[in-house]
Order: C-alpha cells, then structure tokens, then sequence
C-alpha cells in the first residue's frame, strides 16, 4: 500500500462533502429528505465511505443503481434506507428483501413480476414507482400520449398485493442546461410528474415520498424539492452549478514526478509523435495515465497544477504515464506531488477539454488508484480497491 502511495493516489475530503451537504440542505428547505446517490462507487469517490459520512451528518436516504451495491453497504453496516434507480431482474427478490432494498418499478409488467416473487418468497417490496415524464428511459409513461394508459396501469399497480408503495419519482433530462428550450423542457415535465400524483390522488392512491429534484433541479428549480431531493455530481462539489452554490470538490487527484529529463529542440515526445519541442526542453514523467482514469482525450490540452505553476501535458497519455512540460519551472524536481484534478485544477475544466462531462472522469478514476479518507483535517482511513 505504501509503495503505490508514491504512484498516483485520489484524496477524498469528508470536510468538503459535510460543507456541500449542508449548503444543499439549505437550498432545498427544511422540509426535505435528503437523498445522497453513491452509485458507480460514488461517482468515484468511495461509496461505503461516503454512505457513512452522509449517515453522520443527517442524510434520510441513500440512492444506488443495482443490487450488487446495495449489499455492499449492507455489509459495511450502513442502515440507511437505499433506493436502487436501475433495472433489477425480479428472480433477484431475495437478494432485495434481504437487504432491504427499495426498488424502482418501471413498468406494469415489472410490477407484477415483483409482486409476484415477493408473494412467493413470503414478504412485501417497498417500491418507488417510476415517472418517465420526458427523461424517455425508465418508467411510466406520462407525455400526452400516453397519460391515460398510465394512470389505468398504475391504479392496478398500486394494488398488488407483493408491493409496499412508499414513493414516486421522475428524473429531468435538462435540468442543468440554462437555455430557455431546457427550462420549458423541465417545467413540462415537473407538469407531467404533479399531474400524475394529482389524478393518482383523486383515486385514493397516495405517496409517503414524492422526488423529483436531481443535481441540476437542486440547484435550479428549489422549488421542486417536494419530500426529498436527490443530489449527485452537485453533492461531490464539481459539475457546472457547483461553484455558483459555493460548493467544494471533494476529490484530489495527484501523482508524484518520477523523473525528469532533459531533450534538445526538435525532440518528439510520446506515441505517435503529436508533440514536438520548440526549444531545449525539461520534461517531467507521471506515473498517471489512462488505466489510472485520465483521459487520453486530454493529451496536448491538460496541464497539472505545481506549488509553482502550471505545467501543460505534453505527448499522448500512455496507458500508466505521461509526460509535462517544466521548462518554465525550474524549481519543480522528481519526487514532487503535482495535482492532475481538485482545487487548485478543476475536473470541470478538464471535462470540457476532454469533451466529456465532470462525471465520467471522477467515475473513471480506476480501481488501481488508492482513496485516502480525510476527516476533519486528518487521514481517517485508506482503500485499495485491487484485490489482494
């Protein structure tokens, strides 16, 4: 563990996520449960970790996207209500019961297919029904069209005898996006999702919890915060909306120089030969490349912060290294922490080069890349995801 510390490593800090969870939670209300989605390894950053912190700190509810997750929390001891968004086969019903899963519902025929293996295995499924209100993936059609039709399977639904309805929830497909077709967008389908729930209601059929607000309504739309909202990139302090709510990133990524070297004018530098020096150069090399998460996209465009500036990749990213220009940073020498993603560099920036988003490159932080937890300005503990 030691010797890969000197590598390249992710420090993850709980102080910035306990400031984001309270920034939040002041945006959206009192009122609100507050949902932390920790699926994909919380987008990177640890998800047993994270589910523990957001425990301490108040958090009602925990979101993941299949079942494998979920038992790992469960095994880690989190207690915390967890929702599964993604798709689950119904012959995993034990697996859900066992773990006390609360599973999204999609479709009519996946609800009667969860009820009737809950009936068989002897218990009840909480369920979360799910609206597709213009999100076009999962859930129950709510769009002109198809209203109707909705409302007549979700009333039988609602019904069956294997399911322990709690809530309902839609999601937004350009809550994030500031354009005036995306607001429209996100205001129609916040129209779908009430409509629904209201003429749901007219036939007795009521919700413990109704949600709706991802990482951009949270940000944009507060008042659509209901009985709980569901923060995710926003909640790790990076995305496009995080800096305008104060929030801070709580993942640092850094890697050490191994080496420098020196290199005449009119050296090439990596595969394929994209970079050529314009001077004598000084070249640092990173043990950090694409099978650590960093994107290959950002060869010739990225740059790691130094204590003394910043210094541009140089050449394709290899698959474990890369290389840095220091010709203007004398002072840097091997052996040097550099930070490739965090404070000081944002994963924002980086994503727009990569032509990407902030998500993709904090969940593609590989496994061989160890997380140290800080707490409180102190190291609290250390993960190697490899196994051992």
């Amino acid at each position: 563990m030691e010797t890969t510390l000197v590598r390249t490593w992710a420090e993850i800090d709980f102080d910035a996520l306990a400031h984001n969870y309270h920034a939040l939670r002041k945006q959206m209300g009192p009122h609100a449960r507050f949902l932390g989605v920790v699926k994909a390894d919380a987008y990177g950053h640890g998800s047993v970790e994270t589910a523990r912190t957001l425990a301490e700190l108040g958090a009602e509810y925990l979101a993941i996207s299949n079942v494998d997750e979920a038992r790992e929390l469960r095994l880690a001891g989190i207690e915390l209500p967890i929702l599964q968004l993604g798709l689950t086969p119904a012959d995993q019903i034990q697996v859900i019961l066992d773990n006390r899963v609360t599973q999204n519902v999609w479709s009519e025929e996946a609800a009667q297919a969860f009820s009737d293996a809950a009936v068989k295995a002897g218990g009840r499924m909480k369920t979360h029904i799910k609206l597709d209100t213009g999100m076009s993936r999962l859930g129950f059609q709510c769009d002109e069209a198809h209203f109707d039709a909705s409302l007549e399977a979700l009333t039988r639904v609602c019904a069956l005898p294997g399911l322990d309805i709690e809530g309902v929830f839609t999601h937004f497909a350009v809550s994030d996006e500031a354009s005036d077709a995306s607001r429209e967008y996100t205001l129609l389908q916040h129209d779908r999702f009430t409509a629904m729930i209201d003429r749901l209601k007219e036939r007795g059929i009521t919700f413990q919890i109704c949600h709706c607000a991802n990482s951009g309504a949270t940000a944009g739309y507060p008042q659509f915060a209901h009985d709980m909202f569901r923060p995710g990139i926003i909640m790790y302090g990076i995305g496009d909306q995080a800096p305008a709510l104060g929030l801070r990133p709580m993942m640092t990524l850094k890697t050490v120089i191994g080496v420098v070297k020196e290199y005449t004018e009119g050296t090439t530098i990596s595969y394929g030969r994209t970079f050529r020096a314009d001077r004598p150069s000084r070249v640092g090399v990173l043990p950090i490349g694409y099978a650590d998460g960093l994107h290959r996209m950002l060869s010739n465009k990225w740059r790691v912060w130094t204590p003394y500036g910043m210094a541009p990749l140089i050449g394709r990213v290899c698959m474990d290294m890369c290389m840095i220009d220091l010709t203007d940073l004398p002072e840097v020498k091997a052996g040097d922490a550099v930070e490739v993603y965090g404070p000081h560099n944002s994963v924002n920036d980086a994503a727009k080069l990569a032509e990407t988003i902030s998500y993709e490159l904090t969940c593609a932080v590989s496994k061989r890349v160890p997380r140290i937890y800080y707490k409180n300005g102190r190291e609290i503990s250390r993960e190697l995801l490899l196994r051992g």
